[in-house]
């Protein structure tokens, strides 16, 4: 399992006072740059694509509020992989949010997927996980 930390800022929540829905869709994704760069996944130039992602709002988050978002692979494709994400509260670990994603190494140039490298699929086979009973 790969860990981000965050604290929730103001200027995520909305008038209602909870972190609003599309700000979930931005902790995922900043927890899944972190995961590549912490891989070593990243060449010098960007190389994946997001090709589905999905989020589940389970509680509310507020503003201080600290969360851990907690990445798992639960797929590695010859292209592709698929990640399992749980936004939790740092203090009581509830799930706030899950999300999931698929992601595709990807050719600019040709724009066109491409074949992982074994070094790629032995750092992601590191943080692979069994998908759970019943989805997310």
């Amino acid at each position: 399992m790969h860990r981000h930390n965050l604290v929730v800022r103001f200027s995520e929540t909305d008038m209602l006072g909870h972190v609003n829905n599309r700000n979930f869709f931005m902790y995922l994704e900043e927890a899944r740059i972190r995961f590549f760069h912490d891989l070593e996944l990243v060449a010098e130039e960007w190389n994946f694509i997001l090709a589905s992602v999905k989020c589940d709002f389970l509680k509310q988050a507020y503003f201080g509020q600290s969360l851990a978002i907690e990445t798992y692979v639960t797929r590695i494709g010859n292209s592709s992989f698929h990640l399992h994400q749980h936004i939790k509260d740092q203090e009581t670990d509830e799930n706030i949010a899950r999300g999931e994603s698929v992601v595709i190494q990807y050719d600019f140039q040709t724009e066109k997927s491409k074949p992982m490298d074994e070094s790629m699929r032995t750092s992601l086979e590191k943080y692979q996980m069994q998908k759970l009973k019943g989805g997310l």
